[in-house]
């Protein structure tokens, strides 16, 4: 299954509100209360959607509570990878792993089956996502930890697209299924957040309320695409174009938050762009 053409330009977009995202929580003060924000202007906007779209068939509810499960899991490797890590080393690797293991997982539930070239794809988009993390070389001692939990932070992102993939497709409205899982998805890392800061969460609020807002809308949009680009597209060429997203969080940590990008991270980017290419285009 080939993606058109307009649905591969949102989903690079959703790569890009991603990591822009991203890196809002990742230059903050206190990354859990801009988290916390973040994800509930999800629940907030999902709440203003609810009656504007279908309500999803039961047999997606399975799939949406799951992946609530799976997010949570997914925020809380992702904050502990951006405690310990950069968002130029951490992200990419996190990003990279995905691809591959949707292919995996989408061949062994939803018998999609790739091509020997659109395997090839996958292989060098994730071996040349990971090799912009890996860049300045092999880590060692706690160098290590960062990497440990970017790793865990790409199953989870594996493990979610696969559920909300099917989620989406079998909730026989992929805007509803969006809106609701939004809905559901948000408050807990809010709540969270608010427990472990106490007194402190009113005065960040005043403070930086707009970065919350900013963050959580753009968070919203970027995944309500991917989702809904799961919904009619193969999963692995949805999640490995994406993953594009690495190599904008990695320019991003770069340029904007001066965190130092070289010669090896711009040929691991070449890498996994022919890795693109081979997936999502036919030649001859």
């Amino acid at each position: 299954m080939k993606l058109d053409l307009a649905v591969a330009a949102l989903v690079l977009l959703s790569a890009l509100l991603h990591a822009s995202w991203n890196a809002v929580v990742k230059s903050d003060a206190d990354r859990l209360l801009s988290f916390g924000v973040v994800m509930m202007m999800g629940t907030v906007i999902g709440l203003a959607a609810a009656p504007f779209v279908s309500f999803p068939a039961w047999e997606a509810w399975k799939w949406l509570i799951a992946s609530v499960v799976i997010h949570n899991f997914y925020y809380f490797f992702l904050l502990r990878a951006y405690a310990v890590g950069d968002l130029s080393h951490v992200y990419p690797i996190a990003r990279g792993i995905a691809p591959l293991l949707v292919a995996i997982l989408a061949g062994r539930f939803v018998g999609e089956a790739l091509e020997t070239r659109e395997i090839a794809g996958v292989l060098m988009v994730s071996l040349g996502i990971v090799g912009l993390a890996f860049s300045r070389g092999m880590p060692r001692g706690k160098e290590w930890h960062p990497i440990g939990y970017a790793l865990l932070t790409g199953i989870t992102i594996a493990g979610y697209s696969v559920v909300d993939g099917l989620g989406a497709r079998a909730s026989g409205d992929a805007l509803g299924y969006i809106a609701w899982l939004n809905v559901w998805e948000g408050p807990w890392a809010f709540i969270f957040a608010v427990w472990r800061r106490g007194g402190a969460t009113i005065p960040y609020l005043r403070q930086y309320w707009w970065r919350g807002v900013g963050g959580g809308t753009v968070a919203t949009i970027g995944y309500g695409i991917a989702i809904w680009a799961l919904s009619l597209g193969a999963m692995a060429h949805v999640i490995a174009l994406r993953e594009t997203s690495s190599l904008f969080g990695a320019l991003i940590g770069a340029f904007i938050l001066r965190e130092s990008f070289g010669w090896k991270r711009v040929a691991a980017a070449s890498v996994m762009v022919a890795g693109l290419l081979l997936m999502n285009l036919r030649f001859g």
